[in-house]
């Protein structure tokens, strides 16, 4: 007699590299139905959410984003493996989802600290994290958290904007992190790329950047050759602002910028970066409330998927 899969794949799972026989319309939800664990023994990556959105400029809501994430992704991992890759990341690598970060919402100036701490107590097991977000100053204080193990680091940013802005030492400001990044030299600024961008910013510190209009015009292969020229081998930490695709594969975010890249061009340029030295990533700012039919949280599920494959072709790994 045939056995019937247990279900609630995230929980009963044994196997760190099986897929789910959950239907993607039922079962814990879980990143991509990864196993829910603490245990960081012989993980590779783990996947964790910052359920954070107090740092935003306009509309609030992605602190609901690690959540809408988690339950797109169960569509995502439904087919056999991501098309076009020619392997499964979840048989390549083990990867649990770790939760989410916990902080004390009551004290706002401790939470830089605790996400970097969360971030820290994972990195320093030898273990790579894709990170859920949350508003995207959260990438901040991950960024110091690699630091410690890696160095500078080199990042490849994707965003509508350019997170730059001239800021006062100590604010926490979702448009401001990447200038206080470069200014504590956690990034260098010189062998780091922006993609996507499409708002105004007379002080660019340095990065290299391709906006959204050299994406349009020029096409993704080359900005993938030039990626590849701007960040050599180092250690890259890849983010990804959801605002980066333009609002109509993308509404449920806090800032939308008409003009921005389609989920192809996007998925096109990551995929077009296998074999770079990827360090860690995240996917931030998706906000559900302003969502239509989940397809925000969808891309982003996809978009995290695809950085999952791209870690596992790092050849320094």
């Amino acid at each position: 007699m045939e056995e019937k899969p247990l279900g609630d794949h995230a929980f009963t799972s044994t196997n760190p590299h099986d897929r789910a026989a959950d239907a993607a319309y039922a079962g814990a939800l879980s990143f991509g139905r990864r196993r829910y664990s603490k245990d960081l023994a012989g993980v590779d990556v783990a996947v964790t959410g910052v359920p954070f959105d107090t740092a935003t400029t306009n509309r609030p809501g992605t602190r609901f984003g690690p959540r809408a994430l988690r339950a797109a992704s169960s569509m995502v991992v439904a087919e056999r493996r991501p098309w076009p890759w020619r392997f499964d990341p979840f048989g390549t690598l083990v990867v649990i989802d770790y939760g989410d970060c916990v902080f004390d919402f009551g004290r706002p100036a401790q939470v830089p600290e605790e996400i970097r701490n969360h971030f820290t107590s994972i990195i320093e097991h030898g273990v790579a994290t894709l990170a859920l977000g949350g508003d995207h100053f959260a990438t901040y204080p991950i960024l110091q958290a690699y630091t410690k193990r890696y160095g500078p680091l080199s990042l490849l940013h994707f965003d509508a904007h350019h997170d730059t802005w001239t800021d006062a030492e100590g604010r926490i400001d979702h448009g401001t992190m990447f200038f206080h990044a470069a200014q504590d030299e956690t990034i260098v600024p010189e062998r780091s790329a922006q993609v996507g961008l499409r708002t105004p910013n007379d002080e660019l510190i340095g990065f290299n950047i391709f906006d959204a209009r050299f994406v349009h015009s020029q096409g993704t292969e080359a900005v993938c050759r030039k990626l590849r020229n701007v960040l050599g081998d180092h250690p890259v930490y890849l983010t990804f602002d959801i605002d980066c695709l333009d609002p109509c594969f993308a509404p449920g975010t806090g800032t939308p910028v008409c003009g921005g890249l389609s989920s192809f061009q996007a998925l096109e340029i990551l995929r077009g970066l296998s074999g770079i030295n990827l360090v860690g990533m995240d996917i931030m700012e998706v906000a559900p409330a302003y969502d239509v039919g989940e397809i925000t949280a969808l891309a982003g599920a996809t978009l995290a998927t695809e950085m999952l494959c791209l870690f596992a072709e790092n050849p320094a790994r």
